[in-house]
């Protein structure tokens, strides 16, 4: 198999990690949850955003207090593109739930009780594309604003025009 047939097996493989399908399910997600809500999607993608931040930093503290098996385990247990609200806790106190909720309202106009109750299905939806981001080849294609930094509004940004949204 060729060069070019890899990478195009390793965009469009949607059962492996990185896949193409994997990210068209995340882009389906936000907007269902961009139609239950009444929101623009790019304002669902700005929660999401402020969401990945705190992931991020959670995910950054368990690695250095439990090892990177903890986190490549919370990775695997837990994205998806289903609400899970043990994804929640596992990742966030209560007290961190409420700061994201009132950010992520601060940015976007939500009603941070909106956005708590959105949490559930966001973390899992962070968590899916970290595993979607596993994949070198497809996480430098999916750098889509060309900015070095690939994030999951690159990753929508990239779904969305794949679905022709």
């Amino acid at each position: 198999m060729g060069l070019f047939d890899q990478i195009l097996g390793s965009v469009a493989g949607s059962q492996e990690a990185g896949g193409m399908g994997q990210l068209i399910g995340i882009a389906n997600t936000i907007n269902q949850i961009s139609n239950s809500t009444g929101a623009d999607t790019s304002t669902i993608q700005s929660v999401l955003s402020v969401v990945g931040k705190q992931v991020h930093s959670s995910l950054q503290q368990k690695q250095a207090d439990q090892g990177m098996e903890i986190v490549e385990s919370l990775v695997n247990q837990f994205a998806g593109t289903n609400p899970d609200s043990e994804a929640v806790d596992s990742l966030f106190s209560s007290s961190t739930q409420q700061q994201v909720s009132e950010v992520a309202a601060e940015r976007t106009g939500l009603d941070p009780a909106l956005i708590q109750q959105l949490l559930p299905t966001l973390v899992p939806l962070v968590l899916n594309f970290l595993q979607a981001g596993g994949n070198p080849l497809l996480t430098q294609f999916l750098d889509a604003d060309g900015d070095g930094d690939v994030d999951i509004t690159d990753a929508i940004q990239l779904a969305s025009r794949f679905l022709g949204k």
